[in-house]
């Protein structure tokens, strides 16, 4: 317990790094979201340097560090350099968008993946079999930009059946929700019918096989819930995953949630909107996997071994 500890300790370090050193090795500054390129260019250096150092992009490295960290540990996240909101009323105006995006998601995709994955490796030697691995393997290819903008086009624009933009009722989230559900849906597809099969393939299995047993009764009693615990740890880890990876469909949908937030944030250099939504995800994905380890050994008992 306690060495799993100083490993999530040691990985929030590492990260709180990252975010911090990362938007500054992006090309530009946030110098232009200040004021217009025209009064910018009349500015000497020594006005352009008072100016940054009002905004606290000015100082030393090391002491902007500092100042983040600290910032961290307060939960005062500071305030957007666009538009002078503070960084964590921000945030927690997407946040639940994002959340609600996400959280529909995995669960549509958790089912019918595990459902199809399931369905799979019992027809693994008959066509149906083959025609879903395939398809899975199409699905778990795809680009998820590319397919939403496919889906733009098609129900947007040319069927105008559904809005495909912003955020609030049902038929704005159909798309994206199912963009995401269909390039996830391949993952947990062959995640599932590969647990599956290593189940089925295993010595209890086949000496349930060898006394008779009912092949129904081999898999509701012998081989399903053991093929389902390693998805219980993919579920969660999932839900961090899709929500840093939710950038690519909110921005392609408009839809305002913390992607979108934080795409916004990079292409205007807004360093401390841009720190508080990566802080924001990261968290999200190491709290899920630290769910996931503390949870796994309740389900699985061989695990406290």
């Amino acid at each position: 317990m306690k060495s799993r500890l100083l490993e999530y300790g040691a990985v929030l370090v590492i990260a709180l790094l990252l975010n911090f050193l990362l938007p500054r090795a992006l090309p530009g500054g946030p110098m232009k979201l200040i004021g217009s390129p025209e009064a910018l260019s009349r500015l000497t250096d020594d006005e352009r340097a008072q100016l940054a150092q009002l905004y606290g992009f000015g100082q030393p490295l090391h002491e902007q560090l500092l100042t983040y960290l600290k910032g961290v540990f307060t939960l005062d996240l500071g305030t957007s350099l666009a538009d002078g909101r503070p960084v964590a009323e921000a945030i927690g105006e997407a946040l639940p968008w994002t959340l609600m995006l996400v959280g529909t998601s995995i669960v549509v995709t958790a089912v019918l993946g595990v459902m199809l994955g399931v369905l799979g490796a019992l027809r693994r030697r008959k066509g149906k079999g083959a025609g879903l691995l395939g398809t899975a393997i199409v699905l778990d290819s795809m680009p998820s930009f590319w397919l939403g903008m496919l889906l733009i086009v098609l129900f947007g624009v040319q069927l105008q059946w559904l809005p495909t933009f912003g955020a609030g009722t049902v038929q704005q989230m159909v798309l994206p929700v199912t963009t995401m559900v269909v390039t996830g849906l391949g993952y947990f597809f062959l995640y599932t019918r590969s647990s599956m099969l290593t189940v089925l393939t295993s010595e209890p299995v086949q000496h349930a096989h060898a006394r008779g047993v009912p092949d129904g009764q081999i898999v509701r009693r012998h081989a399903l819930r053991p093929a389902l615990l390693p998805v219980h740890t993919i579920v969660l880890m999932e839900i961090g995953f899709l929500a840093a990876g939710s950038i690519v469909i909110e921005t392609v949908f408009a839809y305002p949630g913390l992607g979108r937030l934080t795409f916004n944030a990079i292409t205007a250099r807004d360093y401390p909107l841009l720190q508080g939504a990566f802080l924001v995800l990261m968290l999200m994905v190491v709290v899920m996997n630290a769910i996931a380890d503390a949870t796994y050994p309740l389900i699985d008992p061989r695990a406290r071994r």
